[in-house]
This record gives structure tokens, C-alpha cells and sequence, in this order.
């Protein structure tokens, strides 16, 4: 791999020559087109291809296009090697010396300054799963639910417990978040009420983006080769109503509470950039069965941070957490959600759920932060329970840091209010 790249990278910026992330990009009102970045530099895919300069054998004997569409949903049925060649490609045409460092004629058809560009959902998502895999707010969430004694449920350190998601509702960063309407039942009311939701909260997730072929209907991921269909990961918040969630949870789980918005991050980061971060996870105990068990338990030290915007006050970073505070990995991840033989294809998306660490300030939502609405967020001379209209969340997470930090850029939603009648 090249040492560095011609392109001016910022310092700090999340998007060095060492993380080359994918996504889905358009200037004005042209034609999106399959992209990575790097710096603040844009980089059209579909005109490098169109131009012949992928020329790596792993590529080229694929004997057709793969970013000739408007998303990069060709290039994720590809396998990883395919995946690895292309990023490297990347690494060798934008690096020091390369053909292109002085060809400016050339450069100027393949890039674009990043302001000038829009951000698009990178795929056509095909299923949208949420896990509930970090054991600090399971727990935390237990206790307020129901007492200490009783947090986790009898199956939780037996299987990654998850629920099935709307992939219809997953918006890209930016996009604005309406108040939902619902059910919902205060403690002392004898009869539920159907209203606006009162506690709207955000949730401190990771998602991860599967590629690759999918396996067949009836036959099982195995969990050391579940790594393989990973194409790469974003940032998630899967907004909440959670006096909707209350009521409506049992016996069969979110509904309602969790299908009206769920953001992801523009940019899709490698398994690749983010392996020199990976980490082990603590043992498990008790052993889960055999099909859970890995050749290594790891996750990635990724530093996540949460800011909160109100009208008076911008960026208050009030949460930091980390992906590494995972009880269930990835690879565990998929391999219990194919045991039964489901079959899950490229595009699919997988949320970590909620990630909490052990102190207040790492706590992934509001609910557990304000301990469901018991201990307010100071926010300058403001308080807040449960998010306002008008307000705002952004996530943000990076592993590393200088020239080999790998980041994901932004994950951010405000608050509009509800529609005055349904």
C-alpha cells in the first residue's frame, strides 16, 4: 500500500488514506454515483471505472461493471477479496507517485470537492434486524423496567436477542425526524391514551451492512465464516417512543415504538480499515452452544460520542461510549439470526442495539442517562428529560487517531414536531 496520499487530507479528518469507506454521492441534480472519500475529496467510482483504471486481476475478471448504477448495491454481492482489490485499487491510484498525481485534466472528471456533493442512503436495504447485545444497558434497562434482580431475562446470556426492523424507514444522516403519534398508558391510568409521543428518545447504536452472496434458504451461516459477509459498518440511532414501547412491548416485542425512523451514517467503513482496531471481548459465561462459538471473540475499539443541540445551545457532547462494550459479536450476531436457515442477503443490516458503558456519562439513551426520566441532562442553563421538538442528536464515531484514524462522519437527526392531526 502506498505511504500516503496526494490528496490534502485535514488533520483529524475521518477520512484518511487509511480508512477509504464506500457510499452513495450526487452533484445537484445529476445522476447519484457509487463513491469513496478521501480528505474532503469525493471520488466517483463509476468515472474510474468508466475510465478503465481499475486493472487489478480480481477485478477485471469480472467481465462487466460493478459501480455503473446509482448505489454500490453490484459492488456488495461481490465477494471480500473483490471488496479488498477495490479498496486497494483506491489506495494505489490516490497514492504518492500514482498516474493520476499530476494528470488534473483526469482528476477533475474523478473528483469533487465534498461540499458540493449530497449524501445518499450507499444501498437498497434489503432486511433491517436490531440486536440488544450490550449487557450494560440490557442490564440498566432492567432495572428500570422491572428491579435489579430481574434485569436480564433467563434467555439473554443464552443468544443475541433481536427483533425484526422496518428497512422502509432507515434515513440517511440530515434527515429530519418527525414526532410519532401513539398509544400509550401513564402509570395511573386505567385506560391508554392515543396521543403524541411524550418520550422520544435516540439509541447509540453500530450497524453492519452484509455483502456477498446469500446463503441459501434452510441452510445456516457457520460463525467462522460469518465475517465473510460483512461489507462494512456505520453509525445507527433507532429512535424511540418510549411510552409507545411500554405499552404496546408485550408479548411480541417493538412494534410502533421503533418503526418510524432509524439514521445511518453516509459511509460505509471496511472490515479492512477497521481490523488494526480490533479487540477481544471478555468470556462469556455461561459457554454458549456450539454453534455461537468462535475461533476468536472480538469486537473493534471504536470511540462513540453522542452531542445534543437545542435552539440556544449546539454540540453538547454529553455521551462517550465504545463498540468494544459488547457482550454478543458480529460474527455471533449471524450466526444465531441463520441458525434456523434464514437466508440473509446483500444489503441486509444488522443494529448492534444500544451500547453502554459502565458509568452515566457512556450510557447509549436518554432513558437509562436520565434513568427514565428521574435525573435530567443539564444542558447550559436547559434540562431534558426526553427529546424536545427541536432538538437534535448527532452520533459520531472514529478508532485510531492522526494519520491512521478510521472514521464514519455523521449521524444526525432533529426533532420536528408532530403532524397537528392523524
Amino acid at each position: 500500500m502506498q505511504q500516503g496520499s496526494f490528496i490534502n487530507i485535514p488533520q483529524n479528518s475521518d477520512f484518511t488514506f487509511q480508512n477509504i469507506p464506500f457510499g452513495t454521492s450526487s452533484v445537484g441534480n445529476e445522476r447519484s454515483f457509487p463513491s469513496t472519500i478521501i480528505g474532503n475529496t469525493v471520488i466517483n467510482l463509476r468515472s474510474i471505472e468508466a475510465h478503465g483504471l481499475f486493472i487489478h486481476e480480481d477485478v477485471k475478471q469480472l467481465g462487466h461493471p460493478i459501480f455503473d448504477g446509482e448505489n454500490l448495491n453490484k459492488f456488495v454481492t461481490l465477494s471480500r477479496a473483490q471488496w479488498k482489490a477495490i479498496r486497494h485499487e483506491i489506495q494505489r491510484l490516490f497514492g504518492k507517485g500514482s498516474e493520476l498525481e499530476n494528470n488534473h485534466e483526469l482528476l477533475a472528471l474523478l473528483t469533487v470537492p465534498y461540499e458540493k456533493t449530497k449524501n445518499h442512503l450507499p444501498i437498497t436495504i434489503g432486511e433491517y434486524t436490531d440486536f440488544y447485545s450490550s449487557k450494560n444497558h440490557a442490564f440498566n434497562m432492567g432495572c428500570i423496567i422491572r428491579n435489579p434482580q430481574e434485569a436480564l431475562k433467563a434467555n439473554w446470556h443464552h443468544l443475541p436477542v433481536g427483533y425484526h426492523g422496518r428497512r422502509s424507514s432507515i434515513v440517511i444522516d440530515g434527515t429530519d425526524i418527525r414526532r410519532p403519534w401513539g398509544q400509550i398508558k401513564p402509570p395511573q391510568a386505567e385506560l391508554p391514551l392515543f396521543t403524541k409521543c411524550r418520550r422520544l428518545d435516540y439509541e447509540l447504536e453500530m450497524g453492519v451492512f452484509l455483502g456477498g452472496p446469500a446463503n441459501q434458504l434452510g441452510h445456516p451461516i457457520k460463525i467462522n465464516h460469518a465475517e465473510e459477509r460483512v461489507f462494512g459498518f456505520v453509525l445507527l440511532n433507532d429512535w424511540s417512543a418510549r411510552d409507545v414501547q411500554v405499552w404496546e412491548y408485550e408479548p411480541l416485542g417493538p412494534f410502533g415504538a421503533k418503526n418510524f425512523a432509524t439514521t445511518i451514517s453516509p459511509w460505509i467503513v471496511t472490515l479492512e480499515a477497521l481490523e488494526p482496531h480490533r479487540v477481544e471481548l471478555p468470556a462469556q459465561d455461561p459457554q454458549p452452544f456450539p454453534y455461537l462459538r468462535s475461533e476468536r471473540h472480538t469486537s473493534f475499539d471504536i470511540k462513540l460520542e453522542v452531542y445534543y443541540s437545542t435552539n440556544k445551545i449546539h454540540d453538547h457532547k454529553f455521551i462517550e461510549s465504545n463498540y468494544k462494550h459488547m457482550y454478543w459479536s458480529i460474527s455471533q450476531q449471524i450466526a444465531h439470526h441463520s441458525i434456523t436457515g434464514c437466508n440473509m442477503g446483500p444489503g441486509d443490516i444488522l443494529g448492534s442495539g444500544t451500547i453502554s458503558g459502565l458509568t452515566k456519562d457512556s450510557r447509549g439513551c436518554l432513558m437509562e442517562y436520565t434513568w427514565n426520566g428521574k435525573e435530567p441532562l443539564e444542558i447550559g442553563d436547559e434540562k431534558r428529560l426526553f427529546l424536545e421538538d427541536g432538538d437534535a442528536i448527532e452520533l459520531r464515531g472514529y478508532a485510531g487517531e492522526g494519520e491512521n484514524r478510521i472514521g464514519f462522519g455523521s449521524c444526525k437527526g432533529k426533532i420536528t414536531p408532530s403532524l397537528d392531526e392523524i
